[in-house]
């Protein structure tokens, strides 16, 4: 096992990683507000993560994994209304089309998927918790946190207090003792089609208090690294570490990990903008293989630029591997004149996740291993690859038939004709008969589903 570091938002220091119990790593990463498609940034943290993940059970550690889905909330609401449809109903597609869209990149699914809809008990006894105990008030149907009873508050953004905004806007401003003070409940509201019931009324639950529930209930308190976009760092993730530690006396986290925007002209990918790309779309052009490898080839916690040149040059990528890969023997170590890549690529990932010296690594191994001229077994990359995600770029089947290669077809023309519609029954109806599209160096190759 060796000694791995992380960089933690809350301290600005890359310091050794100190686990509650090596044996049971907790970590809890942020996921998606499910009232529209994801787009291709919100892949982001899910890649991340999931990839943390595999690099800590490869050194040993055992590992839980939590992603959860946000399926109450105001954008729900607001978007299930402009459709005329109830909000739970469009909740649960657009999560539906999360898991599908997410399942596509080929790094498998989190150990547990909470959803806020189904932890109302817990969320509420969180929330009595913090009445009970004076670190927050009801005003009509409301409830609020005071935020000057917790004198550590703003540590984990570092923004003044005197200048922070919660981005309420002007809901609940003539209940708030503080205009700093956030929301725990919201009373139910006309126009709101579901609630719940709670000792303060009929309504539902603010946004930080459901992610500060739910990774108690499935983590416990001080579980080992709380994960998401930088973004959510204030209000949500200053918000959640104010709540647990007003109502359990812990912090909730003993580790905060902050993943990079990912950029579209020099501005933040973003559905408020309107300058998104849909995951789905993406891959459909360029694949889930090329996609993690885009992603890692940026150091988890900087701004990544997305553009159609980085996307084909991850393509190209893919293939260099891939074509490597058919030249190797099956099951057998790398000679020792190549092998040190191996170790370069292991401590990459140990320095706070360093996925983009760990790339580098793996392509000097690439490079080395197409000129030795000793056989090269692919033992070492299959290694590195999974840690990635990306081992089935050397997993090949058998070749498909012909009724395959002529939907794979169709789908393609589908694409160049922007039908999306179109391609997206034709890669539904190749993955019924078994068989997934992939971008090799040749063009696209049928492998099996």
């Amino acid at each position: 096992m060796r000694d791995v570091t992380f960089y933690d938002t809350r301290t600005r220091q890359v310091a050794p990683f100190e686990p509650r119990d090596p044996a049971r790593v907790g970590i809890y990463a942020c996921g998606p507000t499910v009232y529209d498609r994801v787009h291709v940034g919100n892949a982001r943290p899910f890649v991340v993560f999931s990839q943390l993940k595999r690099f800590l059970e490869h050194e040993g550690y055992g590992v839980t994994l939590v992603g959860n889905v946000t399926d109450i909330n105001d954008k729900i609401y607001d978007a299930a209304s402009k459709a005329g449809r109830p909000s739970a109903e469009l909740a649960a597609e657009m999560a539906r089309h999360y898991r599908e869209d997410t399942d596509r990149i080929g790094l498998g699914r989190p150990d547990a998927e909470p959803y806020a809809s189904e932890f109302i008990g817990p969320i509420v006894d969180l929330i009595q918790a913090l009445v009970d105990s004076g670190h927050a008030y009801a005003r009509d149907g409301d409830v609020y946190f005071r935020v000057r009873t917790l004198p550590s508050y703003g540590e984990l953004s570092r923004r003044d207090i005197e200048q922070m905004d919660q981005g309420e806007g002007v809901e609940g401003a003539d209940l708030k003792e503080d205009p700093l003070d956030f929301a725990l409940w919201k009373a139910h509201k006309p126009g709101e089609d579901t609630s719940w019931r709670s000792p303060w009324g009929e309504g539902r639950p603010g946004w930080h208090i459901e992610c500060s529930a739910m990774a108690e209930q499935l983590l416990g308190v001080e579980f080992d690294i709380h994960g998401g976009g930088v973004d959510l760092a204030f209000p949500h993730h200053e918000n959640e570490q104010a709540q647990t530690l007003a109502a359990r006396g812990k912090p909730l986290a003993r580790v905060w990990m902050h993943n990079g925007m990912l950029e579209l002209t020099n501005e933040k990918m973003s559905k408020s903008v309107g300058n998104i790309r849909r995951l789905a779309d993406v891959l459909d052009e360029y694949g889930g293989e090329a996609l993690v490898l885009y992603f890692s080839g940026g150091h988890y916690r900087q701004p990544i630029a997305f553009s159609n040149e980085r996307m084909e040059e991850a393509v190209r990528s893919v293939g260099r591997i891939r074509d490597a890969g058919r030249r190797l023997i099956a099951g057998e170590r790398s000679p020792e004149s190549i092998a040190h890549h191996r170790e370069a690529f292991f401590a990459a990932l140990a320095n706070d996740f360093n996925t983009p010296d760990a790339l580098a690594a793996l392509f000097g191994w690439v490079r080395d291993a197409n000129r030795s001229e000793e056989p090269v077994g692919d033992a070492d990359l299959l290694e590195m690859l999974s840690v990635l995600g990306l081992e089935t770029l050397l997993v090949h089947a058998e070749d498909a038939p012909a009724e395959a290669w002529d939907l794979a077809g169709r789908r393609e023309t589908a694409r160049k004709a922007r039908d999306w519609a179109e391609a997206d029954r034709l890669r539904d109806e190749l993955r019924a008969a078994g068989w997934e599209v992939r971008d090799g160096p040749d063009g696209p190759e049928l492998v099996r589903a």
